[in-house]
């Protein structure tokens, strides 16, 4: 499976599409990972941080990264020209992993083994797409859980991505249980969460939404007493905790930012126990009192 390939950290793109920062130094900070030769994972809706990438991979056309790519569709077709269109922005000739974002008959067809299956094999088949990642959120758990229990994703779908970090764990806890039992390979999303702990704790307006202030709260103790020294080691020791985590992923404008992330990658050693259990206690409280009745895309 391709995502047994993955690199352990992977870079998100979403700060190079932030037009905020002037150009050039998003362009080098794309340098700066394509030299360290990790994935990255991106999308059409990131600003314009496609065409970032395209002039970055026009500069070091040998060091063009294996990508991952947020896709949708409800065909074939539909989801093979996007996919065209968007690599044809960044000069690229196919697609290394497909994070699939698909809902409705799609979604449904593929739970029940139905023609979703053959299309995805298909495009898999062609080399157009190499690989699929299964979207999961809160709020879109049940079909993705079908799945599993079903045996549909096998030789199809190589894992599910979700955010997966100490105050988010993205799939409902029905389908996390599933996954953990199962051992289904996991992609991780949003590494830190938005940022330091106690930023977003004590800082009005750092954290984007309030659940995530509130979060910080219970969690800044459990960090604190853990004794780990940043957390942004503390988020990957978490992650690299499930022994069926392939990667994480996380986003920074900041070339010193992705060497913290490089070194957090190295040599992980999950977080003890006693931490892990404290974490996973309110995550499943969290999921069920907030997460699952949540409007999508609030959270």
């Amino acid at each position: 499976m391709m995502v047994n390939t993955l690199s352990p950290y992977v870079y998100g793109t979403t700060r190079l599409g932030d037009e905020s920062i002037p150009e050039q130094e998003r362009i080098e900070t794309a340098l700066e990972v394509m030299n360290q030769d990790i994935w990255i994972h991106t999308c059409h809706k990131y600003g314009n941080s496609l065409d970032i990438l395209c002039k970055a991979f026009k500069k070091e056309p040998t060091k063009v990264p294996k990508i991952i790519m947020k896709i949708w569709g409800n065909t074939k077709q539909e989801l093979i020209d996007g996919v065209k269109e968007n690599l044809d922005r960044m000069g690229v000739d196919s697609l290394d992993m497909g994070q699939l974002c698909i809902g409705g008959e799609f979604a449904e067809s593929l739970a029940e083994g139905g023609d979703a299956v053959t299309v995805l094999q298909e495009i898999r088949e062609s080399g157009f797409i190499k690989s699929f990642v299964y979207e999961v959120f809160p709020w879109t758990s049940e079909l993705p859980l079908k799945a599993l229990q079903n045996g549909s994703l096998e030789g199809i779908i190589d894992g599910f991505i979700f955010y997966l970090n100490p105050l988010q764990r993205f799939a409902a806890n029905e389908l996390w249980d599933e996954i953990q039992k199962t051992q289904f390979p996991i992609v991780a999303l949003r590494t830190v969460s938005g940022g330091p702990v106690h930023k977003l704790r004590d800082i009005p307006g750092f954290a984007w939404v309030n659940y995530l202030q509130e979060r910080a709260v219970e969690v800044a103790p459990i960090f604190e007493k853990s004794g780990v020294p940043t957390w942004t080691e503390f988020c990957v020791r978490y992650a690299y905790s499930f022994p069926n985590l392939k990667a994480t992923t996380g986003s920074t404008s900041k070339i010193e930012r992705v060497h913290d992330f490089l070194k957090a990658t190295e040599n992980v050693k999950p977080l003890p126990q006693n931490i892990m259990d404290e974490i996973a206690a309110l995550q499943y409280r969290w999921s069920d009192e907030v997460d699952v009745k949540a409007e999508p895309w609030t959270m």
